[in-house]
């Protein structure tokens, strides 16, 4: 097979550092924009942040190191209103969890990446439900609609992701 040909092949790639901030910088971006205000009458905005997370690491996996999940969460939780910590845990857990499936099964496809972004973001809606909101309110309708926006989203993270790692540069 012949490799593709690259469209600007002389061009300066980006400097390592600068090509290591930008799947922090997405993610952080990712989170602001969940954090803009929207007028809505169900709550289906999916956690941007979230999902490019677990893009990055599935799609680039040595793109952000295991600790990485702590302090994006952090920010993750400063922007969104969620109570402190709680992205933290939950993010940290899904880094967990992704290790745990990478060791068991190495070869994936994009199916397998969909099923567990779907799963890993499905649990963190419900375990911030159970943080953030009081047990007798009645939003299990609203968080199955939520849980279900947010795994059909996925594709999207991934698509901007790809894209995102083929313009860093290959040494990155």
């Amino acid at each position: 097979m012949i490799p593709p040909v690259a469209a600007k092949p002389f061009a300066e790639p980006l400097p390592p550092g600068r090509a290591r901030a930008i799947p922090w910088a997405s993610v952080v971006a990712a989170s602001a924009i969940t954090a803009v205000p929207v007028i809505a009458t169900v709550p289906l905005m999916p956690p941007a942040g979230l999902l490019m997370l677990l893009a990055w690491r599935l799609l680039a996996r040595f793109s952000l190191r295991p600790w990485a999940a702590a302090p994006l969460g952090f920010w993750d939780d400063l922007v969104s209103g969620q109570p402190l910590g709680s992205a933290v845990l939950l993010w940290s857990l899904c880094f967990l969890a992704i290790e745990a499936v990478e060791a068991r099964m190495p070869f994936r496809t994009f199916w397998h990446d969909w099923l567990i972004a779907g799963a890993a973001s499905a649990l963190c809606l419900i375990g911030g439900r159970l943080i953030a909101v009081p047990w007798a309110a009645p939003v299990g309708p609203l968080l199955a609609a939520q849980v279900v926006a947010t795994v059909l989203c996925f594709p999207l993270a991934a698509r901007a992701v790809a894209w995102i790692d083929r313009r860093r540069g290959p040494h990155a």
